[in-house]
C-alpha cells in the first residue's frame, strides 16, 4: 500500500525529467572541466544520447539507477505497490536501452554509460570519464 494517495503520487511522478537531470548536469561539468566538448541529446542518433562526442564517436548515458535497473545498487529497489506495472515499465526500460545500444553500435558509435550512484564522488566520476574518453 502507497503511503500518499493516487493523485500526489502521479504529480510526483509527473514531475520527474528525463534531461537536464543532477546526475548528468554533474557528469556534463566533469566532462567539460577535463577538457572535453560534446553535444548534447543529439536527436539524429538512436535514443538521444545524454553526452555525445562526435570526434571520438562515443555515445555517453548518465542513467538512473533506478529506472534503468542498474545491478546490486541501492537506488535499485522494487515499489511494492503496482507491482506489474512496475515489471512491465522496468523490463521495457532495458530492452530499449540495449536496442539502442546495437543500433549505435552499429552505425560505428561506441556506447558507454555512467550510473547516477557513480556521480556522486567527484574524483571517481572523473577517472570513470577519463576511462571512457582518454
Amino acid at each position: 500500500m502507497d503511503r500518499i494517495s493516487q493523485e500526489r503520487r502521479s504529480q510526483n511522478m509527473s514531475r520527474i525529467r528525463g534531461r537536464n537531470t543532477k546526475p548528468e548536469l554533474l557528469v556534463r561539468k566533469a566532462a567539460h572541466g577535463l577538457g572535453y566538448r560534446y553535444r548534447l541529446h543529439h536527436k539524429s542518433l538512436p535514443g538521444s544520447p545524454d553526452l555525445v562526442f562526435p570526434k571520438r564517436k562515443i555515445a555517453l548515458f548518465v542513467h538512473g539507477c533506478f529506472w534503468h535497473r542498474h545491478d546490486n545498487c541501492k537506488y535499485c529497489y522494487q515499489p511494492k505497490s503496482n507491482v506489474e506495472f512496475w515489471v512491465r515499465k522496468f523490463q521495457t526500460n532495458v530492452t530499449r536501452d540495449e536496442r539502442v545500444r546495437k543500433e549505435l553500435e552499429a552505425l560505428g558509435w561506441r556506447t558507454a554509460v555512467i550510473w547516477q550512484c557513480e556521480t556522486a564522488e567527484p574524483d571517481s566520476l572523473a577517472g570513470t570519464l577519463k576511462g571512457i574518453l582518454g
